[in-house]
């Protein structure tokens, strides 16, 4: 294993290596990453009345991961896990405080692509930082300050920053077709990052944010009314009040205990799936672009959330950096038919960390040196032997949200298992059972009979703790 700067330094020697040669197929790479993307969100993935019939034909001619994870469940570091398939202690982007200076020397897969001979752009929601200047690796950037707004957004466009008016995801829609639609004689590399489903909020520097609106979620205008009286669907773990889980049940200042009075509102759920439908839209002009051009299956497309959020499950909202299910469980969504087989579904545990990985095995550009990820391309043959059967959570307590103040975490997931350790709480760990218990509702952490289980679980973490530890930056 490498230190951070060493691995900077290997993957700018990985990014000066030769172009490809011409007669090598080498596929676009089209990366959209929706913000707060829940995995169960989509209609592919199930749901009642979600109106995605682009996101759901992309599932449907592609594959659709089954059990797709974020490492850290929170925006700013799960974006440097996509792009440098680094784990968030390896990477050093701890939480979405303005780390804008070290997001510029991350060693990400677009430096590498970009010096392959791609075409590179990113349009969008960078939010390592409110900083919005180009970053390595980009030919083209647009990007918003930190969260962005959702209404008539300021861009900083190459160079130059100007507000532009419209709706946010239909703006960074128009710069994604166009780039698309740009002649080129070479593959493209286009991440689109959006602001959709966040909330319209103004970040400051010390990384607190206020809501900017009623409940901050801003559809476009033509969606306004979509799903009016719509239900949304509840897990069974919906509005229930924790129990055994002590660091949930802590009496805070100001805060409700948790339970139905702090269920994430109807509206609130209907306003983030009409949020939705306008991503949704934004990306069925961009394969009728593809298609026009003839690259459409030259071309991989690939959706991913960055992390997920709360419905009301355990009566949490907002607070998505939990380890629970509803905040760490993705959808990861990849079509290109030369190596994807439509209708796949893989099973086995993948991860942000990986797509970077994947990306780089697709193009057949060089592999960044000492990463935390690995490519899902063999998975599409049937799971290698060896393939991963456990993976740490990590979190980094921050300051926006009272309720997890003082809950940094290590956890440890696997096929079965979640063990939760908190770093600043004593005592109030958490042990589940997957298999018995999907919804978490049942903390088997004083349980004799889940003792063995509890001590190969330290164990195993301890074990992914100490692993590439002197990549530390």
């Amino acid at each position: 294993m490498k230190s951070f700067p060493s691995v900077l330094l290997l993957a700018g020697a990985c990014a000066a290596a030769p172009a490809a040669p011409a007669a090598e197929v080498r596929p676009n790479i089209l990366l959209i990453v929706v913000d707060d993307l829940r995995f169960d969100d989509l209609g592919a993935a199930g749901h009642p009345f979600a109106r995605t019939p682009h996101l759901d034909r992309v599932a449907r001619e592609g594959a659709q991961f089954r059990n797709f994870f974020a490492v850290t469940p929170l925006c700013s570091p799960s974006r440097a896990n996509i792009l440098t398939g680094l784990e968030t202690r390896h990477h050093g982007i701890l939480d979405n405080t303005d780390r804008s200076p070290l997001s510029h020397r991350l060693p990400t897969f677009a430096r590498t692509l970009q010096a392959a001979g791609y075409h590179t752009g990113f349009i969008g929601k960078w939010h390592m930082g409110n900083d919005p200047t180009p970053r390595p690796g980009f030919d083209y950037w647009v990007a918003m300050k930190g969260q962005g707004e959702a209404i008539d957004p300021e861009l900083h466009e190459n160079g130059r920053l100007a507000r532009v008016s419209g709706y946010v995801t239909d703006i960074l829609t128009d710069r994604a077709v166009d780039f698309v639609e740009r002649p080129r004689s070479g593959p493209f590399l286009l991440m689109l990052s959006h602001k959709a489903l966040h909330p319209n909020k103004v970040q400051h520097a010390d990384g607190t944010s206020q809501a900017i609106g009623e409940g901050g979620f801003i559809p476009a205008d033509r969606h306004r009314g979509l799903y009016t009286g719509a239900q949304p669907p509840r897990r069974p773990n919906y509005a229930v009040p924790p129990q055994g889980k002590p660091a949930l049940q802590r009496p805070l200042p100001g805060l409700k205990p948790l339970g139905p009075d702090t269920v994430t509102p109807d509206e609130t759920i209907r306003d983030r799936l009409r949020m939705l439908a306008a991503v949704d839209e934004g990306l069925g002009r961009l394969l009728a672009s593809l298609e026009r051009r003839g690259a459409l299956d030259q071309t991989a497309v690939i959706v991913v959330g960055d992390n997920g959020y709360f419905y009301g499950e355990h009566g949490l909202s907002e607070e998505r950096r939990l380890a629970y299910e509803e905040s760490i469980r993705l959808p990861l969504l990849l079509r290109y038919p030369a190596r994807v087989p439509a209708g796949a579904a893989p099973d086995p545990l993948t991860l942000t960390v990986d797509l970077a990985p994947t990306i780089l095995e697709l193009t057949g550009a060089p592999a960044l040196p000492g990463i935390d990820g690995r490519s899902l391309v063999p998975l599409f043959r049937g799971t290698p032997a060896g393939w991963r059967t456990s993976f740490l959570i990590e979190y980094t307590t921050d300051i926006v949200f009272p309720r997890t103040l003082r809950m940094g975490y290590d956890a440890v997931r696997t096929e079965r298992h979640k063990f939760i350790r908190y770093r600043e709480l004593t005592g109030m760990n958490e042990l589940y059972d997957l298999q018995a218990d999907p919804f978490e509702l049942s903390n088997l952490i004083d349980s004799p009979a889940a003792a063995g289980v509890r001590r190969q679980l330290e164990a195993e973490l301890q074990s992914l703790l100490a692993a590439g530890q002197e990549r530390r930056p």
